[in-house]
């Protein structure tokens, strides 16, 4: 199974086994992670799962689509070029070791 590591605002790591086809939002929501608030329970529609996805998995997560790209524009925080939301990223193998910093508003 592929691991996901969440860093928190303060720098808190937190690493938890996935399922594949499971969002990086799923996860956290369901370990308890705290900054990932996902009032929309995953549907693309509240930007308050916002991370910023580690350099080496940029590509690998793969495109933004038009409505992540327009509720990204709304974001609390910050939009990075490597802003998300982890309720569009799905976890697999070859996302094994994926590293998202938690964005400090949503």
């Amino acid at each position: 199974m592929p691991h996901v590591t969440y860093i928190s605002p303060d720098g808190t790591e937190t690493t938890l086994e996935a399922r594949d086809g499971d969002s990086v939002m799923e996860i956290a929501v369901k370990n308890g992670v705290k900054g990932i608030v996902a009032e929309c329970g995953g549907a693309c529609s509240c930007a308050t799962c916002h991370v910023y996805v580690d350099d080496a998995f940029v590509d690998a997560v793969g495109e933004v689509s038009d409505l992540e790209d327009d509720m990204l524009d709304g974001a609390e925080s910050e939009r990075l070029p490597v802003s998300r939301l982890s309720c569009q990223i799905k976890m697999c193998a070859d996302l094994d070791g994926l590293k998202v910093r938690i964005a400090p508003k949503q």
